[in-house]
Order: C-alpha cells, then sequence, then structure tokens
C-alpha cells in the first residue's frame, strides 16, 4: 500500500485508566497493558494499526513525559521526535492542540487523524478503509470528521453523536448534536431512533482547519501553543503552555461548537475497554458467560463473572454470579460487575485514605 506522506496520525496516550484499578495505575496505565492477553500492549497494537497505511515517521505519541520510556519500549522503531511529552494532563484539548502546532511547523498540508491509545479494535481491515476515507475527506474539505460506532446497546457509559440521516458523499453524515453521557431511558431512546451513534474520540481534520478552530474556540489555548518554540527550547515553552492551559476535552471545547463538522458511521468490532465490564463484554467466555483472563483459573457453578489474574495465583470461583474479580499484585478486588461506573470514587477513596499507597 502506497503511503501518503500528508497523512499523519496522533495517538493520545496519557491517561490513566481510573475505571481499571487495580491493574492501571499511575505508575503503568492501561494502554501499556496487555489486556487480553495477546502479546501485545494496547499501544502497541494501536501504532501497529495506523502503520499499515500511514508512514510510521509520522506518527506522534502525546503522553506524559512520566511516560516517555515506556512509550519507548512498547514501540521500539518510533524515534524520541515522535514523543511529545505533556508536563501535566489537561484533558484532550491541549493534547491535540500541542501536536496540531507541532505537525503543522513540520508539514503545513499535513491531514492528521488522532485517535486514544487504549481503545480495542477487532476488524483492523474495516477501521482502516473508514479511517483512510475520514482522511481522504478531511483533506479535500475545511472540515471535522469523527467516527461513530453503531451502538449495540443503550449503553450509559458513552457520549452519542446525532447525524444527519441523509449523507453527504461516500457514507459521510453531517452531525446534528453531541450529547454526554445519558440516563439509561435517554440512551434507550437514542437507540430506538437510530439517528445516534457512540462517540467514540477518533477524529481526522487538516492541521490548518484545527488550528483555525482553536483560533475561532479556543484563543487562550491557540494563543499559548501557537507561540511554543518547537525549534529552541522546546520543552520550557510547553511547560509554559500546559502550565496557563485551561483543561478541557476537544468535544466540548470545539466539535460540540462547530458547524462544519461531519460522522462516519462505522462498525469494526470496537470497544473501549474502559471499563472491567467492558472487558468482560469482548472476552471469550464459557457456556455460562464465564470470561477469564490468567493461565491459573477454576471456575465452578458460577455465571457472568470475569476473572482477571495474570499472576500464577490460583483462582478459584464457586457459586457466585455477576462478579468481576482482579488479581494484581497489591490489591485483590472483588465487585458487582454492574458497578463498574462506581469505581472511580472508590478509587478516590482508597487513594486518600492509604495517602496515594495504591495509585
Amino acid at each position: 500500500m502506497e503511503k501518503n506522506k500528508n497523512h499523519f496520525v496522533v495517538i493520545m496516550a496519557g491517561g490513566i485508566g481510573t475505571r481499571f484499578w487495580p491493574v492501571s495505575k499511575k505508575s503503568f496505565p492501561k494502554q501499556f497493558m496487555d489486556i487480553l492477553g495477546t502479546g501485545q500492549s494496547l499501544i502497541t497494537q494501536t501504532f501497529n494499526r495506523f502503520a499499515h497505511f500511514v508512514p510510521t515517521e509520522n506518527i506522534y505519541i502525546v503522553t506524559n513525559e512520566d511516560y516517555i520510556d515506556l512509550v519507548q519500549e512498547h514501540i521500539p522503531n518510533i524515534s524520541k521526535e515522535q514523543i511529545l511529552a505533556e508536563p501535566v494532563g489537561k484533558n484532550t484539548a491541549p493534547c491535540v492542540a500541542l501536536a496540531s502546532y507541532y505537525i503543522q511547523q513540520k508539514n503545513p498540508d499535513a491531514t492528521c487523524i488522532v485517535a486514544p491509545s487504549d481503545h480495542l479494535i477487532t476488524d483492523e481491515l474495516q477501521f482502516i478503509h473508514i479511517a483512510q476515507k475520514a482522511l481522504d475527506f478531511a483533506s479535500n474539505n475545511d472540515a471535522l470528521v469523527t467516527l461513530g460506532i453503531t451502538p449495540s446497546r443503550p449503553d450509559t457509559g458513552y457520549g452519542y453523536i446525532q447525524f444527519q440521516p441523509t449523507a453527504l458523499e461516500n457514507g459521510i453524515h453531517p452531525v446534528k448534536t453531541f450529547t454526554e453521557k445519558p440516563t439509561e431511558d435517554l440512551a434507550k431512546t437514542f437507540i430506538e431512533s437510530k439517528e445516534f451513534l457512540w462517540n467514540a474520540g477518533i477524529f481526522a481534520w487538516s492541521v490548518k482547519t484545527i488550528t483555525n478552530r482553536f483560533e475561532a474556540n479556543l484563543t487562550e489555548i491557540h494563543s499559548l501553543f501557537c507561540d511554543i518554540d518547537f525549534n529552541g527550547n522546546f520543552k520550557n515553552s510547553v511547560t509554559v503552555a500546559y502550565g496557563q492551559s485551561p483543561s478541557i476535552s476537544i468535544d466540548y471545547g470545539i466539535m460540540e461548537k462547530e458547524k462544519n463538522v461531519f460522522v462516519i458511521p462505522s462498525n469494526f468490532g470496537w470497544s473501549d475497554v474502559g471499563t472491567w465490564k467492558s472487558l468482560w463484554e469482548v472476552s471469550s467466555k464459557d457456556k455460562f458467560e464465564n470470561g477469564s483472563i490468567g493461565q491459573n483459573i477454576r471456575i465452578y457453578d458460577s455465571a457472568n463473572s470475569l476473572v482477571y489474574s495474570p499472576n500464577e495465583k490460583l483462582v478459584v470461583l464457586t457459586g457466585v454470579d455477576n462478579l468481576v474479580v482482579v488479581d494484581s499484585p497489591d490489591v485483590l478486588l472483588v465487585m458487582n460487575k454492574d458497578k463498574e461506573q462506581e469505581l472511580r470514587t472508590v478509587v478516590a477513596e482508597v487513594k486518600e485514605k492509604f495517602k496515594g499507597k495504591y495509585n
């Protein structure tokens, strides 16, 4: 496959993955985990997926400066210049701004696809087809493009994108509205209408378009990041920019405010594997709907449960239903599988009580 030298990728890899605690921690977050036992971490899979159709030297990783060594360990063929370090996490808008202005001064004709580092995609051929379609449309139009996932259930853990039923061209639809995580009743209404998609947080745009949109909608971030000294004292100027930047998402700061936004309805086996329940959903299961990831797990008279134990310890489940059991070296987590959205609060309380010991 001939690769377009004007096509770039920005992989966002600075998150901590709190809802995957206690395995995903600040010192070793989810994107560096081999979550399904495939032999590759999520960030390695993400990089390799994009390397099929974008020049490898055009793939940039934005991550916390604490994770630079981990990125190089998991993607050994990446150069240091392709790792853009954030001194502190300020949500996705500053992350996108840093990469966009950096790439723009290298190639003003660049078109970028922006994606999280820690999502699972099982149909890679379909993903590549849709991602190339998004890049081509963004290259030829002053447009912000996002990939929306055809929903399979009324999930309250995702944001939703409402789209115009009539496509402009090639399956690309204008966006009507964005909705943050809805109530269950509202999510059911969305599914029934067949006009809503899950927001996967995967975007495509030209650097010219996105930097113009920063200037129009997030003027403070624009003024901070367009002044970064990319060829001189880069690290210090990035530190100054992040120190003064607001913390805001690209969805809230730009996508929800803009008119020229388009979505491609997609179905490529996507999961953000953002919670233990979502890992259970994509894992291989026995006839009683039990999923197990680990070598030394035995399950008896139990159903609808997940056991995650990559250690050598023998883990036995018997006579239980709808549980998540996670065995990490220093924490054992046992919880109801349907209480996934409450784990963030529990983790915050544990960290406070134990003075950050289990971060």
